[in-house]
């Protein structure tokens, strides 16, 4: 006889208790996982957190990554573990994150690369912006027009006399397919009315190392990247992206002084987690890498390498931002005919 129909052959008021007293306990039994659930919120991070990027080390995305990875570790009070997840123009490392369980202890440093550009190029991966949540911002800078020593190109209007002259000749390098590099890079093309062959690699360090060999002749870099063979007196740095020249880049031009001035490209890195992160877990994440990137050795570290520290007033703010900031990678990925090579 099972515990249902001994309750009915009870006393009513007697059947009534039972019943009562195990909705009480089954209550309780609830809001006591529940409480479990918040708890554990409450009390994150419990355990390392894992930062994917999805470039290859030694490039800026990398750097990036690792100057702020000690001090955020410190901020949330556990290990935070960089993994480079090359490969696609970096929507392998956005794949793994956007499929990762929804607990805080995966998270993203990405680029225009991930949330917008690729979308945009490929409607087929695996997938969508909408699957990653965004936290902040975290870097801002412009990207280095950097040639080789070997090409005798001094300067911007250089550059495109040479290339007018042998449409096609001149090949620039970039840290992969769709990556920011290849879409300021086409935005140049497009603007100076220019033709150039791209060099697809799987990361800014091996675009670099191409044109440092004299395989191909220029690239459109992250400053971490370009920069410490510049100073080193193994590429020329000719140009930087912004509109204006920047003390982030020292002694190079801006393409207004340049004499392009209808260009004008902003590259950033932020930080995401997967879509269905508590907003309790994202608040705490905010917080802590506001705090980090508010220490002046990450300012120092970063400024170093022509990159500047730029954190959104809130998550909802940099949500905000990327709306926008979509709608100018898109429209560059259809006006200069990017497509997947």
């Amino acid at each position: 006889m099972n515990g249902l129909n001994i309750v009915k052959q009870l006393h009513p008021r007697i059947a009534q208790g039972l019943v009562a007293t195990a909705i009480i306990f089954s209550t309780v039994a609830t809001l006591s996982l529940c409480g479990t659930s918040a708890a554990q919120q409450t009390n994150y991070p419990t355990k390392p957190i894992k930062l994917l990027v999805g470039f290859a080390p030694a490039g800026a995305a990398d750097y990036v990554a690792r100057v702020i990875s000690e001090p955020l570790a410190k901020a949330l009070g556990q290990a935070v573990i960089v993994e480079n997840r090359a490969g696609a123009g970096s929507s392998i490392a956005a794949d793994l994150a956007a499929k990762a369980p929804a607990d805080g202890y995966t998270i993203l440093l990405a680029s225009p690369s991930s949330i917008s550009v690729n979308p945009a190029l490929n409607p087929k991966l695996n997938y969508s912006a909408s699957d990653l949540t965004p936290v902040t911002k975290v870097t801002a800078s412009p990207l280095v027009i950097a040639v080789s020593t070997a090409t005798g190109i001094q300067s911007i209007q250089d550059l495109i006399k040479q290339a007018k002259a042998s449409p096609g000749k001149l090949n620039y390098a970039t840290s992969g397919n769709g990556s920011a590099p290849h879409l300021a890079a086409a935005l140049f093309l497009q603007t100076a009315g220019v033709e150039m062959m791209h060099i697809p690699f799987k990361g800014g360090s091996l675009a670099i190392q191409s044109v440092i060999s004299g395989d191909t002749q220029l690239t459109f870099g992250t400053p971490p990247s370009v920069l410490p063979m510049v100073q080193a007196g193994r590429l020329k740095a000719i140009g930087v992206t912004w509109a204006d020249s920047t003390d982030l880049v020292p002694g190079v031009p801006g393409m207004k002084e340049a004499g392009l001035p209808g260009y004008s490209l902003d590259f950033w890195y932020g930080i995401f987690v997967p879509k269905g992160t508590p907003p309790e877990i994202i608040e705490k994440l905010y917080i802590a890498t506001k705090a980090a990137m508010s220490l002046p050795n990450v300012k120092t570290s970063l400024a170093r390498e022509g990159t500047a520290v730029s954190v959104s007033e809130s998550p909802q703010a940099f949500a905000s931002f990327l709306k926008q900031d979509e709608k100018f990678w898109v429209k560059l990925v259809k006006d200069a005919d990017v497509h997947i090579e």
